[in-house]
């Protein structure tokens, strides 16, 4: 029996694009003249652990979205998937087209283009030795709590804090005995879907640069990281 683990990239990129304001998927905005989408497939792409991809999108993206693939000569990418009404439902669409042999989930925001294949390497290591992991960053900023009326509740300690991002990478029977357990409760993010759940996440530091492009304002910062890069190689 071959005991080699199967990863599956699940690239969640269904979401409505509100926030952008820009009439089209952001999946699909240009960064230095190449569709956002098409740096997170390569990305995914050229990581060791990675064995396939599933991308969740809408039904009017496809087309499009297969043409940045084949473009990139993203071999692993295997189907794509209509998204549903909230992220977990998107996801769970990802992984009932997953390969029979998948192993684990590596689940992630298809709008960070910015991620980087060591990282997604680093956090699928992780995630095969403890069954759950994500990458994040430790928060820079005092964070405050506040009540309903805007008033400062109590302030956390910021050293025990962490921004999550993605991917976060989950042994299949763990993320599929969670999604079970959700009974029906949506999450903006998978590792509340599994701490739900009972389960334990194991956190791996990963890099400000993993930027989630959401509003307008993050095409101009991901393109400078992006021209860094490019000048740095």
């Amino acid at each position: 029996m071959d005991n080699k683990p199967f990863v599956t990239a699940v690239i969640v990129a269904a979401g409505n694009s509100t926030r952008m304001s820009c009439g089209m998927s952001k999946q699909l905005i240009p960064l230095l003249g190449k569709p956002t989408i098409g740096y997170t497939l390569n990305a995914f792409e050229k990581a060791h652990s990675i064995s396939e991809i599933i991308v969740v999108c809408r039904e009017s993206d496809i087309p499009s979205i297969r043409e940045v693939a084949e473009n990139e000569a993203c071999t692993k990418v295997k189907a794509f998937v209509l998204g549903g009404a909230t992220r977990c439902e998107s996801v769970r669409a990802g992984i009932i087209a997953a390969n029979k042999n998948a192993t684990h989930f590596a689940i992630h925001d298809g709008a960070r283009a910015l991620i980087l294949s060591d990282d997604i390497d680093k956090v699928v290591s992780a995630a095969l030795e403890s069954g759950a992991a994500a990458l994040a960053v430790p928060v820079t900023d005092t964070v405050k709590i506040v009540d309903d009326k805007g008033y400062v509740i109590s302030t956390p300690d910021r050293s025990t804090l962490r921004a999550a991002q993605t991917p976060q990478v989950f042994e299949k029977s763990l993320y599929m005995s969670a999604l079970d357990k959700a009974a029906g409760l949506d999450f903006t993010d998978d590792c509340a879907l599994v701490e739900h759940a009972g389960g334990k996440i194991r956190i791996v530091i990963g890099d400000y640069t993993n930027i989630k492009l959401t509003t307008p304002q993050d095409i101009p910062l991901a393109e400078g990281v992006l021209k860094k890069r490019i000048e740095g190689d």
